[in-house]
């Protein structure tokens, strides 16, 4: 039974991770129905923004968030408005091609400066309590509720404010919105701020909790949340949530009660079968079609 604690609060420390990647992929999916490729590389980049502040700047946990989660946004903005704008007309694999090319772009731009993995700064002082056999450390506590509560900021933005009724009303329907006077442009650069924004925040909590980053680690943590948001619906934020903690269970039970070699194999084979049975997802639904 200790055990077993000891593997569920492993698995909510890397669902969390998870689950905040996913975010990323579902939003920009139910704005623009448009995967987003480049995002496990924008998770990366996150990660190298909290290196360079607690490296070059001796910014403690909090400041190198922040920072991380700034600059991660605007890269994303930017990516935004100079190569997917001008493909929302053109067919869609232009535009899953080119976040293809966008997140390769991004992987080499990074090796030009770090060519080898970059330790991370201890940010904060390890505290460990061991109640009835579980360990438990602050930092599992920080990475869980920190990506709990951005989850919950996420979700009342969506369906408490202006700008979330106006990102589900462009998800309906985006050629009617701005003839009702809704910025289109603006709110999808606001989106794939928040978006881009949860990546960061993502990577930051990543490279606190294993310390070496490298230019190719969203490669295979990009792919494994892509999976969790079409897992829990993808366009769905909530699902996407909840998938990201069920790819974190998965893998962490896996490795714990099987060898680990066999941890991406039944965590990829469950998410499958689980796919044959829920095609659009846990809580996704499909989308109707314009005629």
């Amino acid at each position: 039974m200790t055990t077993f604690l000891q593997q569920t609060l492993n698995a909510l420390q890397l669902g969390s991770i998870y689950a905040l990647i996913a975010l990323g992929y579902t939003m920009v999916y139910g704005i623009l129905t448009m995967i987003n490729f480049a995002h496990g590389d924008l998770f990366m980049i996150g990660a190298f923004f909290c290196f360079l502040g607690a490296t070059f700047l001796n910014l403690p946990f909090i400041p190198s968030l922040l920072l991380s989660m700034v600059g991660v946004a605007m890269l994303g903005v930017t990516i935004e408005r100079v190569a997917y704008r001008p493909l929302r007309s053109a067919p869609r694999v232009s535009a899953i091609i080119t976040a293809l090319g966008v997140g390769i772009f991004l992987e080499n731009f990074t090796l030009v400066f770090f060519p080898y993995p970059q330790s991370v700064p201890t940010l904060l002082k390890t505290v460990i309590w061991n109640i009835g056999g579980v360990t438990i450390s602050n930092l599992q506590i920080l990475i869980i509720v920190v990506a709990i509560l951005m989850m919950i900021m996420l979700d009342v933005i969506v369906q408490k404010t202006k700008v979330g009724m106006a990102m589900r009303a462009i998800s309906w329907d985006k050629s009617v919105v701005p003839l009702m006077g809704v910025p289109l442009d603006l709110i999808i650069s606001i989106t794939f701020a928040l978006g881009t924004s949860l990546g960061a925040t993502a990577g930051t909590l990543y490279a606190i909790a294993f310390p070496v980053i490298d230019p190719y680690m969203g490669i295979l943590v990009g792919w494994k949340a892509f999976i969790a948001a079409v897992v829990g619906g993808i366009g769905n934020i909530r699902g996407a949530m909840i998938g990201g903690f069920i790819l974190g269970i998965v893998e962490i039970m896996v490795a714990a009660f099987m060898p680990s070699t066999y941890r991406d194999f039944v965590a990829f084979g469950v998410l499958l079968i689980l796919l044959i049975f829920r095609p659009y997802g846990i809580l996704g639904k499909p989308r109707p079609q314009k005629v």
